[in-house]
This record gives C-alpha cells, sequence and structure tokens, in this order.
C-alpha cells in the first residue's frame, strides 16, 4: 500500500469507505472536503461490465452536462472556406487545414478538443499517431466530425464531455467544478451517468454498470449508489 499524507487521512475522516452514499450526500462529502487554493475538478469513475478487448463491448459517447464543466475548453477546427468562417463565427480557438497539420506535426497542440468537417479527415488522418493517444483524435460517434462546426464548436467549449472504456472497463469523466452548487453537480452527474447507460453494447452480460465513485482533484473518493442515479 502506498503511503498516504496527512491531508488525505483527514479527509477521509467520516467517510465510510464501503457504504454506498445517495448521489446528493456524496457530493456533499466531496464538496466540503475540496478545500484546495484553487477550485478543484470534480470527477466521476464508473466501474462498467465490459471488457474492452472486444470490439463489440466498446463504451464511447459524449453528453451535454446541464451545468457545464466549469472550464472553457480551447477548440481547433480543421476547415476550409465557408465552414472555416463558421468556426471562426462559433468562437474556435484554432483554425486552418494543411497549415495546422504542420502545426500539429510540429509539435505544437495548443488546443484541448479537436473538430473536423469531414472532407478533412484524409488530411487530418495523417495526425492518428499525434493525436490518438492524447484523446484529441476527431470522431463522427462523437459529434467532432460533422458538417454542422458551428454545433460542434459551441457544444465542445460548453458542457460537452467525451468518454470512453479504458483497459479495466473503467469510464471517467469531469462533472463540474467543487464551486457548483450541490444540485447542479448532482444533475451533472445523474446526465454523465445516463450517457454511459444508455450506451451499453449489445455485446455486454450481466450487471452493466458495477461501481461508481466521485472525487475532487485532491480529494478522496466517495462510493455512490447506483440506485440514486436515477438511469
Amino acid at each position: 500500500m502506498g503511503h498516504v499524507g496527512k491531508r488525505l487521512r483527514k479527509a477521509r475522516d467520516g467517510i465510510n469507505r464501503v457504504k454506498l452514499y445517495p448521489v446528493a450526500e456524496a457530493v456533499k462529502l466531496v464538496k466540503v472536503r475540496a478545500n484546495a487554493r484553487f477550485d478543484e475538478t470534480v470527477e466521476i469513475a464508473m466501474n462498467l461490465g465490459v471488457d474492452p478487448k472486444h470490439a463489440d463491448q466498446m463504451v464511447r459517447g459524449v453528453v451535454n452536462l446541464p451545468h457545464g464543466t466549469g472550464r472553457t475548453l480551447r477548440v481547433a477546427v480543421f476547415a476550409r472556406g465557408a465552414k472555416a468562417d463558421e468556426a471562426k463565427a462559433a468562437g474556435a480557438d484554432v483554425i486552418g487545414a494543411e497549415d495546422l497539420v504542420a502545426m500539429v506535426q510540429g509539435g505544437t497542440i495548443a488546443f484541448d478538443r479537436c473538430v473536423a468537417t469531414p472532407d478533412m479527415m484524409p488530411l487530418v488522418g495523417k495526425l492518428g499517431k499525434i493525436l490518438g493517444p492524447r484523446g484529441l483524435m476527431p470522431n463522427p460517434k462523437v459529434g467532432t466530425v460533422t458538417m454542422d462546426i458551428a454545433g460542434a464548436v459551441k457544444a465542445s467549449k460548453g458542457g460537452a464531455v467525451e468518454f470512453r472504456t479504458e483497459k479495466a472497463g473503467i469510464v471517467h469523466g469531469s462533472v463540474g467544478k467543487a464551486s457548483f452548487a450541490q444540485e447542479k453537480l448532482a444533475e451533472n452527474i445523474a446526465a454523465f451517468a445516463e450517457a454511459v447507460s444508455k450506451a451499453k453494447p449489445q455485446g455486454a452480460k450481466g450487471t452493466y454498470i458495477q461501481r461508481v465513485a466521485i472525487c475532487s482533484t485532491m480529494g478522496p473518493g466517495v462510493k455512490v449508489d447506483p440506485a440514486t442515479l436515477a438511469i
């Protein structure tokens, strides 16, 4: 077992690490313990009954949180002509085609989310080895390869959160800031859980959502009773 610092040990006081808390109570416990000098991000982790090694059990999607993430993302758009103008009007931070590809290939990735028009994908495909491992590769399944550039940019800069299963069948994502009202955090968490529930693959067997926990950036995890998420 790794060393647990004094601050974290203190934060764990009052949390039953076995109990499954109703979502409202879990949020309250997390908010009270978010005492860092910055506004901590609240994150959710969901253990799913899937084996992502099998293609028919991969879980991937995007959810627009009703109250946003509390963070404004930098969005890059691969587009030309009128669609590039649309991206600019929607507030995209970086816009380009061959020049943007060259910038990324040169090691400059000045964005947190990437959107592309379908005709740009042969060009963007050259960046797969760079953007893929960073989770930045545009994908039509999550709405980042689209002709609705304005909608994609606005969603990306607001409350859109992408999720996908990791090796152990875990999905995680940000659901807001510790400064959010308790009710807003609870609603964001419920929206995230509902999106993951709807993304259940046909190949999944048995109990799909097995465990749920939330925590702040510097705080301890709190287990959530899935039954209280209304999914």
